[in-house]
């Protein structure tokens, strides 16, 4: 099944009177399992069809697909509605509220839902469970490393059970040894639960971990190349 289906999809940006290409004409296609890393130089567009795949940017021209859905005929309270029950986002400032300790944080996608409190309760256990942080659900993001803050960010990308999820720039924030848990834990969702990944990434390290690589080049995504190295893992 194809999650991601986007035809010669252009987006351009106004600048007072000048015109920025973010890219044109690109097509790219994406199936269900699969962790594909979108690569390409700073600027080069990635983060935005990562908003346009989201439904949070919309495409200067084109047609994309996702999850067999025209999101672009959606309307605003439509797209919020379909973007709440299909996608995770994970971002490369976390974006945690400060005032939340991590249960709240994880917890506030589910608060839109028509989940009882006892519910909601099981569904943050159960994601801060999965990203390792079960004995931190009461600590506020400035008690939290930056990596276990990235954990937290993704236990509530999670917590809805996502069909896709989402990871701009994931690593771009963390140390080394932060960075690789991250990643280690994306590759665990793959694996281990079938999820499909995008994620956004100028390292080549981060990328490794992806199953499929795309690269970015003047504006357009060429054909993915499957990463043996993740494969072999």
């Amino acid at each position: 099944m194809a999650v991601v289906e986007a035809r010669n999809l252009t987006k351009i940006y106004k600048r007072d009177a000048e015109e920025v290409v973010a890219f044109r004409d690109a097509s790219l296609e994406i199936h269900e399992g699969e962790f594909v890393a979108l690569m390409g130089p700073s600027g080069s567009g990635k983060s935005t069809l990562l908003n346009i795949i989201a439904g949070i940017d919309r495409p200067t021209s084109g047609e994309i697909k996702v999850l067999g859905t025209n999101i672009l005929e959606l309307n605003d309270d439509q797209m919020a509605a379909w973007r709440s029950s299909h996608i995770g986002y994970v971002f490369q400032t976390f974006n945690l509220i400060p005032v939340l300790n991590a249960f709240e944080n994880v917890e506030l996608p589910l608060l839109l839902t028509r989940l009882s409190a006892r519910e909601r309760r099981r569904h943050v256990n159960t994601a801060m469970r999965l990203v390792g942080l079960s004995d931190r659900v009461h600590h506020y993001p400035r008690q939290l490393s930056g990596g276990q803050e990235q954990r937290v960010a993704i236990a509530r990308a999670m917590v809805t059970d996502p069909d896709v999820l989402l990871a701009d720039e994931p690593t771009g924030d963390l140390d080394a040894k932060s960075a690789a848990e991250v990643l280690g834990l994306l590759e665990q969702l793959h694996r281990d639960f079938g999820k499909t990944i995008i994620m956004v990434t100028h390292d080549p390290h981060a990328a490794e971990h992806a199953s499929i690589v795309f690269h970015l080049e003047k504006g357009q995504f060429l054909e993915g190349r499957i990463n043996a190295t993740a494969q072999g893992r």
